[in-house]
């Protein structure tokens, strides 16, 4: 398959997850700071949460990880949670301070 389209088809799975606390999804939170597939179709995915202390500290990483992973034509899935740089609010997506009304 395409990485493009595999690419979009990942970034729409995470478009459906959520950070518990603010409603808006990870991807336009900012939370997902790369995705990397590579030619087998193995995904990797460099993300953070909100704050060390979030409570989806456990969860919100396996969710990301189950819908990828639900996905056709992807192999493997790799969530790197990572905490440098550490998010901010500067790093959603307009579309997302639109939503939580920071425009």
């Amino acid at each position: 398959m395409n990485q493009v389209v595999l690419e979009a088809e990942v970034i729409e799975a995470l478009r459906t997850c959520f950070d518990p606390e603010i409603p808006v999804n990870i991807y336009d939170l900012g939370l997902v700071y790369a995705v990397q597939i590579d030619d087998a179709g193995a995904v990797t995915i460099q993300m953070t949460l909100t704050s060390p202390h979030c409570p989806a500290v456990q969860s919100l990483p396996a969710e990301v990880e189950s819908k990828v992973r639900a996905l056709p034509h992807v192999t493997d899935v790799k969530i790197d949670l990572v905490w440098d740089p550490p998010w901010d609010p500067s790093k959603m997506s307009e579309a997302a301070r639109l939503q939580l009304g920071m425009m």
